[in-house]
């Protein structure tokens, strides 16, 4: 292996340019945005600074394997900082539920509005953790590059033992009697872009790392982490460009020869690792004829406000979700291409703005029609958000506002319909048999990214680039789980 192009700088793109690069391989890694980090993009209006993408870190030892393989310290670059009481859940009837990694505060909270909860509540953690054990053993550190990785008798066990076949909601019902407590966990099928009452109860792993492991946020960032991953790639000797769009993938008798960018030059390379949504990029640049896209239902897109107010909302916690009486209808909605005119808002008020507030609000929305439409109004739409919050309590007057919709999701980002991650979570076979990290239809291409194995997340889309880059140097991912 002599050259290495990787198409795009999202956490995926950078994680494996920086392992690659550190082996002594030449990388290029080329990136059509001003920024690496794909999603996870600073944005600053006027005073105010916000991170676009991923607002909740979990796993945070991926990210540091990343960058002591090195030699590097985590702690000269980036500062996690972890939230004791990370989600406060407000609901209609007045009734307000945090969710915390402190187990005996969880189970004070339970006592009071789920008796029944509060005594399962171990229960549930050792079951989450199992589940999580699973994943981390069987399912993170695996490429799964043919049919015949899946038939390994130990991932069939695994398989099995993930309940597969029971949903989200339904596993959550186990453990909880109070509505208010199984919609604040229902809320993890977002995480994967699908619905709580049709995603499988596998991702109830994420419990554990929320309510065990903990929630955590950078200290002035979260989009540090990308600048760290692009600094560290730089170091290490890759060449990292950024406004630079790649145009096609130059293929000849089955195996990659390099790309082609937008102003016509040519890159030659031995492996192209593409780091963009496989729905929309594998047919733009390599397979025209691919169809695949249209089997696929996309995952949940999202509306975004960036909001920089001068009043300081001391009140709110680090992540704030406004919820929906009718949860369910709210997805019924979505994934039927709907906007919901009650819906659950996600504020996330982080402590970046020394004077004001810099909130990031999130409305789950579905992705666009497929001819591109948004199915509303974006500033009828901004409004009725506003008025909810009003509904809460939340009196927001912006000082600095900014917009993001599902348009620009797929604008700028790639995104197939402006789906935040590739394909919904909601049948079976799209949670267990994601796109493969290799290519089967050509030599040398390699994907990394939301979009494919092990699936959305920046920790997992950080895992992907891991698999890739370990594979490609012939050794085995060694994560310190």
């Amino acid at each position: 292996m002599k050259k290495v192009v990787i198409i795009g700088g999202g956490l995926g793109g950078l994680s494996a340019a920086v392992t690659l690069a550190q082996r002594g391989v030449d990388v290029q890694l080329f990136e059509k945005n001003s920024h690496f980090g794909g999603k996870l993009m600073p944005v600053q209006l006027g005073d105010y600074y916000f991170d676009f993408g991923p607002n909740t870190i979990t796993m945070p030892f991926v990210f540091r394997h990343v960058i002591e393989q090195t030699g590097a310290r985590t702690e000269d670059y980036i500062t996690f900082r972890k939230l004791s009481v990370h989600t406060k859940n407000v609901y209609e009837d007045g009734t307000t539920f945090f969710l915390s990694s402190d187990r005996d505060y969880m189970k004070e909270q339970l006592a009071a509005i789920d008796r029944v909860g509060a005594l399962r509540y171990d229960d549930f953690l050792r079951e989450v953790e199992r589940l999580y054990r699973l994943a981390k053993t069987h399912f993170f550190p695996r490429m799964f590059r043919s049919f015949v990785d899946y038939m390994s008798p130990s991932l069939a066990v695994a398989l099995l033992n993930a309940r597969p076949l029971e949903t989200l909601h339904h596993f959550f019902q186990r453990y909880f009697t109070n509505e208010h407590v199984i919609q604040a966990y229902d809320r993890y099928a977002t995480y994967i872009g699908s619905s709580p009452y049709m995603a499988p109860a596998t991702f109830a792993m994420i419990a554990y790392l929320e309510m065990v492991d903990g929630v955590y946020y950078v200290e002035g960032g979260n989009a540090r982490i990308a600048h760290t991953f692009a600094m560290l790639a730089k170091r290490a000797g890759a060449t990292l460009h950024t406004n630079r769009a790649v145009k096609r993938v130059i293929v000849h008798n089955g195996a990659v020869k390099g790309v082609e960018l937008e102003d016509g030059e040519k890159v030659e390379a031995d492996v192209v690792i593409m780091n963009a949504d496989l729905l929309q990029a594998y047919r733009e640049l390599v397979n025209p004829h691919d169809r695949s896209y249209e089997r696929a239902e996309p995952s949940i897109s999202a509306f975004v406000m960036l909001v920089g107010t001068k009043e300081k909302w001391d009140h709110l916690a680090h992540h704030n979700v406004f919820f929906s009486v009718d949860y369910k209808q709210e997805f019924e909605h979505i994934f039927a291409g709907r906007y919901s005119e009650h819906p659950t808002i996600y504020v996330c008020a982080p402590p970046f703005t020394k004077e004001g507030s810099s909130l990031f609000v999130l409305v789950n929305a579905p992705p666009l029609t497929k001819d591109g439409r948004m199915q509303v109004d974006e500033q009828a739409y901004k409004q009725l958000v506003y008025e909810r919050l009003r509904s809460y309590g939340l009196n927001v007057v912006p000082d600095v506002e900014r917009v993001i919709t599902p348009l620009h999701i797929a604008e700028q980002f790639g995104a197939y319909r402006g789906a935040l991650y590739g394909m919904a979570s909601n049948r079976r076979r799209d949670t267990f048999l994601r796109p493969s990290n290799a290519c089967k239809e050509m030599k040398g291409l390699y994907f990394v990214g939301g979009t494919t194995h092990p699936g959305g997340g920046s920790p997992m889309v950080v895992i992907s680039g891991q698999n890739v880059a370990n594979h490609l140097l012939g050794v085995k991912l060694s994560l310190p789980f």
